[in-house]
C-alpha cells in the first residue's frame, strides 16, 4: 500500500482544502461541492501520470503531431452521496472513464454504536481495470473497505487508487492491516490525528454531504 498526501506539497490543493474545512466559506453549499470537484481534478492529474501512454499521430490542419495519450480508461466509482461532486472533478479529466455508484451509510443503535450497511451497488466488471474509489471523507475505513469488498466481486482491478480530501490516522492503520495490497494507492489532500466518540475526523469538515448538499432528515 502506498499513501501519497498532496497536502505536503506546496500547491493550490491546499488553498481549497483550506476552504472545505473554514466554517464561515463552507455555509456556501455551491463553493463547497465546486471546491470538491477541484480537488478532484487536481487528483485526476496526478493520477494521470500512472497510466499507461503510447505515441500516436494527429492530424492538424497543417501536418501531423505526434502525442502520447493514455491507453488504459479507468473506472471511477463513488459512495453515494457526499462523494459525487469529488467523483465528478475526476471525471472532468478522465472523460471517457466507466462509471460506479455504491449506497453506503452509517446506521446508528440506540447506544450511539453503528455499522456500514451496503445497499446498492452499480459497476462494470473490473478485471484487469484501473479502478479510483473516491470518498471525501475517510474517518474509520469500514465504508471503503466495505466498499472495496464489493466492488471486487466484479473482477480484480490491475491497480486501486483510493482518493479523499482527508482521511484519519486511524482509518489508514485499518486499511493497512485489512487491505495491505501492493496494487493500492491511497490519494489524500490531508491526514488528521483523531476521531471523536461519534466517529467524525477533527479538526476534519464536518458532514461533507450535508454541506454539499443540505441536512438529511
Amino acid at each position: 500500500m502506498n499513501i501519497i498526501n498532496l497536502g505536503e506539497q506546496k500547491t493550490l490543493l491546499n488553498q481549497f482544502v483550506a476552504e472545505l474545512r473554514d466554517e464561515k466559506i463552507q455555509t456556501d453549499s455551491m463553493r463547497f461541492r465546486r471546491n470538491l470537484e477541484r480537488v478532484g481534478e487536481i487528483f485526476a492529474y496526478e493520477i494521470s501520470k500512472t497510466l499507461k501512454y503510447e505515441e500516436k499521430q494527429v492530424i492538424t490542419p497543417l501536418g501531423i503531431a505526434s502525442v502520447f495519450l493514455p491507453i488504459e480508461k479507468p473506472v471511477l466509482a463513488t459512495i453515494l452521496r457526499a462523494g459525487l461532486p469529488l467523483h465528478q472533478g475526476l471525471l472532468n479529466y478522465f472523460d471517457t472513464a466507466d462509471n460506479s455508484f455504491i449506497s453506503a451509510f452509517r446506521k446508528y443503535s440506540k447506544d450511539g454504536t453503528f455499522h456500514i450497511e451496503l445497499e446498492y451497488i452499480s459497476c462494470p466488471k473490473l478485471d484487469d481495470r484501473i479502478l479510483i474509489i473516491c470518498d471525501p471523507m475517510i474517518a474509520t475505513g469500514s465504508s471503503i473497505i466495505l466498499a472495496y469488498n464489493a466492488l471486487i466481486a466484479n473482477g480484480m482491478p490491475q491497480h486501486i487508487h483510493i482518493v479523499t480530501v482527508i482521511i484519519s490516522k486511524d482509518a489508514i492503520k485499518k486499511m493497512q492491516k485489512t487491505l495491505n495490497l501492493k496494487n493500492l494507492t491511497i490519494w489524500t489532500g490531508a491526514i488528521d490525528e483523531e476521531l471523536t466518540v461519534k466517529s467524525y475526523i477533527v479538526p476534519g469538515i464536518g458532514d461533507a454531504g450535508d454541506l454539499a448538499y443540505g441536512s438529511k432528515v
